[in-house]
C-alpha cells in the first residue's frame, strides 16, 4: 500500500514537471502549434524511399567528411614520402596525397572512413538521380511542385560538382588526369577559356591553388548550399503535401498514409540505420579508389585505363565520341571536339531538365493541381522521352569505357567508337518509339482486364469443341486504380480554331504538339471509367 502511494506521488511529480517544461518551452517556441505537424500523413510506397536514401546518404557524407577534415592537408607543397606504404618510400608527392596515404594506412580506421565517404557519395548521387526519374515518370513535377523540381535538379547539379571536387582532392594520378581533362574543357571555351583556367588553377597548369580551392568548395560552400536547398525542399514537401498513388480513399484533396509520429519516424529511423549499415558493409569488403596503386600525380604521366566515377562517365564518353573538329576564327582556335560534348551538351541537358515542367504545361494546357501520381504507361510520350534520355545517357556512359571494352572483348577501338556514335543517334528515337508502343499495349491490356477480368490460367473446352480461357472479376481496389487513370481526351487539350491564316504560328505549333502528346492513347469505352479520382471518391 505504501509502495503504491509513493508510486502515485512520483507519477504526479513527473506529470507536473512535464507540464511545467512544456509550458516553459511553448512560451518561447511554437511547441504545441507543431502538434498537427507530427500527425502529417506520409504515403507508404517503396518508390518514395529513394529521396530518404539520398537524405541519409548525405548525413553519412557529413559525418565522415567532418572526420576526414581533421587529418587531410589540402596543400600542393612538394614533400618526400617516408610513411608506412613502402612501395612509395622516397617518392616526391604533394602534401595532399601524402596526408591521404596517412589517413589510409596510419590513422586507425582511416581507410574504412575514406571508403565509407566515397561509397556514400556514389549512393547519394544515384539516389538523387533515381528520385528525379521517379518524379519525372509519375508526373510529380506538375503544379504545384514546379519549384521543388527546380530545387531537385539544382541539388543534382551541386552534388555533381561536390563529387568531382572531393574526387580530385587526393591529388593522385587518376584524379589528376581528371583535373587535366577539366582544364582542357576550360580552355575550349572561346575567348575567355584561358582566363578561366588561369583563375581556377592560380596560374599556369597545374598551379598551386587548385587543391586548396577545391577543398574550400568541397567542405564549405557546396555543402552549405546543399544543406540549405535540402531544408527548403523538405519544407515544401511538408507544405504542399506528399504525392500518392491512386487508390480507394486517395484523391487530389487528401493524403493517406502513416502519421509522421510515431509510425513514419520509426520506419524512417530504421531505414537510416539500414543505409548506414549497407554503406559500412560495402566499405569494409569492397575496395574503392585505391590511390596508393595509382601513385602521385605527375603532369607528364596519364594513368592507364583511367575511368571516372559513374556520374561524370557520360562526359568522358561524349569526349571520346566527337570527331576532332576544329575551326580557326580570327586567329582563335575553336575546339568543337571538346566544346560540344563537355560544355554545350551538359548545358543543354540541364536546361531541358529545368524547362521541362513548363514546356509540358505549355504543350498540354494543363494548369490543374496534381497530387496523384501518374502511372508511366498512362503518359506514353512523357515515358518515351524519359526512356530515350536514359538510353542516350547509357550510350555515353558505355562509350566512356570504350578502351576497356575493346581490350576485354578484343575488338577494334575505332570500330567500337563508330558503333557508339551510330547508337547515340539511332537508339534514343528507337527507344522512344518502342516505349510508346509498350505503354499503349499496357493500356490496352488494362482495358481488357477491366472489361473481361483477370485470367485465371484455366482453359475450358466449349460445347462447340473449341477452347476458352477463364476469367475472374478484378477486386474493387484494382478496378478503382484502372478506372482512375488519366482520361483519353483531357479537357485542357490545346486546339487551333479558325482558318489556317488567322491562327498564330505559335498556337498552331502548340496545337500540333498537344495532338502529338495525346495522340496514341487507348480510348476508354462509355461507362468504363470515371473522369478523376475525386469523382470516384464522391
Amino acid at each position: 500500500m505504501l509502495w503504491r502511494r509513493r508510486r502515485a506521488r512520483a507519477g504526479a511529480r513527473a506529470r507536473h514537471a512535464v507540464e511545467r517544461t512544456t509550458d516553459y518551452v511553448d512560451g518561447r517556441l511554437p511547441l504545441l502549434e507543431g502538434g498537427g505537424l507530427l500527425r502529417k500523413a506520409f504515403p507508404d510506397h517503396w518508390s518514395f524511399l529513394l529521396g530518404e536514401i539520398a537524405l541519409y546518404s548525405f548525413v553519412v557524407l557529413l559525418l565522415t567528411g567532418v572526420w576526414l577534415t581533421l587529418f587531410f592537408d589540402p596543400s600542393m607543397t612538394e614533400v618526400v614520402y617516408h610513411g608506412s606504404y613502402r612501395p612509395l618510400e622516397g617518392v616526391r608527392m604533394s602534401a595532399a596525397y601524402e596526408s591521404t596515404l596517412d589517413i589510409s594506412f596510419e590513422v586507425r580506421g582511416g581507410l574504412l572512413i575514406r571508403q565509407l565517404h566515397h561509397w556514400a557519395a556514389l549512393v547519394f548521387l544515384a539516389a538523387i538521380g533515381l528520385h528525379l526519374l521517379r518524379i519525372f515518370f509519375t508526373g510529380a513535377f506538375r503544379r504545384p511542385r514546379e519549384v521543388n523540381w527546380l530545387i531537385g535538379v539544382t541539388l543534382f547539379l551541386l552534388a555533381l560538382a561536390e563529387g568531382f571536387a572531393g574526387y580530385s582532392l587526393p591529388d593522385d594520378l587518376l584524379s589528376g588526369t581528371g583535373l587535366r581533362i577539366a582544364q582542357g574543357i576550360m580552355l575550349s571555351i572561346p575567348v575567355v577559356g584561358t582566363y578561366v583556367s588561369m583563375f581556377a588553377f592560380g596560374g599556369e597548369y597545374p598551379g598551386e591553388d587548385i587543391i586548396p580551392r577545391l577543398y574550400t568548395l568541397h567542405i564549405l560552400l557546396l555543402p552549405g548550399l546543399l544543406l540549405a536547398l535540402i531544408a527548403v525542399h523538405l519544407i515544401l514537401v511538408f507544405y504542399l503535401k506528399h504525392t500518392q498513388w491512386a487508390g480507394r480513399g486517395r484523391t487530389n484533396r487528401n493524403a493517406v498514409g502513416k502519421p509522421m509520429f510515431p509510425q513514419f519516424m520509426a520506419g524512417s529511423s530504421g531505414l537510416f540505420f539500414m543505409v548506414f549499415g549497407a554503406l559500412a558493409l560495402m566499405s569494409g569488403i569492397a575496395q574503392i579508389n585505391p590511390i596508393w596503386a595509382y601513385g602521385p600525380y605527375r603532369t607528364d604521366v596519364v594513368s592507364t585505363g583511367s575511368q571516372p566515377d559513374w556520374y561524370v562517365g557520360f562526359l568522358e564518353g561524349s569526349l571520346r565520341l566527337v570527331p576532332p573538329w576544329e575551326t580557326v576564327v580570327a586567329g582563335h582556335t575553336v575546339m568543337w571536339n571538346v566544346l560540344l560534348p563537355a560544355v554545350v551538351l551538359p548545358g543543354v541537358l540541364f536546361a531541358m531538365l529545368y524547362a521541362y515542367p513548363f514546356v509540358e504545361r505549355w504543350v498540354t494546357g494543363d494548369r490543374e493541381e496534381h497530387h496523384l501520381c501518374d502511372r508511366p504507361r498512362d503518359n506514353p510520350v512523357r515515358t518515351g522521352l524519359g526512356v530515350a534520355a536514359i538510353s542516350c545517357y547509357a550510350v555515353l556512359l558505355a562509350a566512356g569505357g570504350n578502351d576497356i571494352i575493346a581490350l576485354t572483348f578484343r575488338i577494334s577501338v575505332n570500330t567500337l567508337t563508330w558503333v557508339f556514335r551510330i547508337a547515340f543517334v539511332v537508339l534514343p528515337p528507337l527507344a522512344f518509339m518502342v516505349t510508346k508502343r509498350v505503354c499503349v499495349a499496357l493500356q490496352e491490356a488494362d482495358r481488357q482486364r477491366l472489361t473481361e477480368g483477370e485470367e485465371t490460367g484455366e482453359v475450358r473446352q466449349t460445347i462447340a469443341g473449341g477452347y476458352q480461357e477463364s476469367h475472374e472479376p478484378l477486386d474493387e481496389e484494382r478496378r478503382y486504380v484502372l478506372r482512375a487513370r488519366v482520361p483519353a481526351e483531357p479537357p485542357a487539350r490545346v486546339r487551333a480554331e479558325g482558318d489556317e491564316g488567322e491562327v498564330p504560328r505559335t498556337r498552331r505549333l502548340r496545337a500540333r504538339l498537344s495532338t502529338w502528346y495525346y495522340g496514341d492513347r487507348v480510348v476508354p469505352e462509355e461507362g468504363e471509367r470515371e473522369s478523376s479520382g475525386d469523382e470516384l471518391e464522391r
